[in-house]
């Protein structure tokens, strides 16, 4: 190849390297020094790089009318780490927003009637999540009764019944335990640790550390946090908006206006049972959780209410 040919091909190749460079050397760079956002990629919308929020802890706080000394460093620290825990599991606190409607008039309602502090509710949000799930220790429902704990309550616990899956029953059965933890404590906060870890537990603690209040005594991780987690959710539930939670009336759940049915002799088939008042086995179940077998034994003097939507 003639030689003015290679200097006309490495000419043109020069020249367009040093085009290439002008360009990147005129493209803007991006300011990184201020509250930017990530780069659009893919059609997904820019993502702020301050996007954790800092939620407020309020300066003042009481549980059952009781003060939270909150100006304790630790008692604060440990109050701070349920707020983040629960305002950032955002997905179950939702969920526990929309369920509560369903259920918190009535509760609040019997604590009323029994004397015992409306925080109280906060309480089987804390151990249940307003639902009836049992414990690996075998606690069962709202307010996670071991089964002699809930018999003590003049609540039923059998194979065919078990009243601790009846949250109205068992929030009055609550109602009675809290009750007598009050008559031998005097103090609201030490009744709720002492139902997380026994009356004779949380008394053990008292006297092996000379010492009565729940914040000034060393406890098991679980009791520990414990007061804190039924405190977060009051602080959330009662000022949702502050942590992000903006939910309007009509998303909260509500169950449809009920009747209930008196039963007074067994029921062979509940299937059958349904079928013959109208409604499925499965809307049987749901209402009234309680009754665990496919059957139900009422023995003599004994009656039943069971729960159904009311037929339009």
């Amino acid at each position: 190849m003639p030689r003015y040919h290679l200097f006309f091909i490495y000419g043109m190749l020069a020249l367009c390297l040093a085009g290439i460079g002008a360009i990147l050397l005129q493209k803007p760079t991006r300011d990184t020094t201020g509250p930017q956002f990530m780069d659009r990629q893919q059609g997904m919308s820019p993502i702020p790089l301050d996007s954790i929020r800092i939620f407020p802890i309020p300066d003042t706080l009481s549980f059952a009318g009781e003060r939270v000394p909150l100006d304790r460093q630790d008692i604060f620290e440990r109050l701070e780490r349920e707020i983040y825990s629960i305002a950032y599991w955002q997905s179950n606190t939702v969920l526990l927003m929309k369920r509560s409607a369903k259920y918190l008039p009535e509760i609040s309602k019997t604590l009323q009637e029994q004397g015992v502090p409306d925080d109280f509710k906060y309480l089987a949000m804390a151990e249940s999540g307003l639902a009836n799930v049992t414990s690996p220790a075998g606690a069962k429902g709202f307010w996670q009764f071991m089964q002699g704990t809930a018999k003590d309550f003049g609540l039923e616990v059998n194979r065919n019944v078990d009243e601790r899956y009846h949250w109205q029953k068992a929030t009055k059965a609550a109602t009675a335990y809290l009750n007598q933890a009050h008559k031998k404590f005097g103090n609201w906060t030490a009744v709720a640790a002492s139902y997380n870890m026994g009356q004779a537990g949380f008394s053990r603690r008292q006297s092996e550390q000379l010492e009565e209040d729940y914040y000034q005594l060393l406890l098991n991780d679980e009791t520990s946090r414990y007061i804190f987690r039924i405190l977060a959710y009051k602080v959330i539930f009662e000022n949702p908006q502050d942590y992000g939670f903006n939910l309007r009336p009509k998303d909260y759940y509500q169950d449809p206006e009920m009747e209930i049915v008196t039963v007074e002799k067994d029921i062979s088939n509940l299937a059958e049972w349904a079928k013959g008042q109208g409604y499925s086995y499965k809307e049987l179940k749901l209402y009234n959780p309680w009754m665990r077998e496919r059957n139900l034994n009422v023995r003599r003097g004994r009656t039943y209410q069971i729960i159904l939507p009311k037929k339009s």
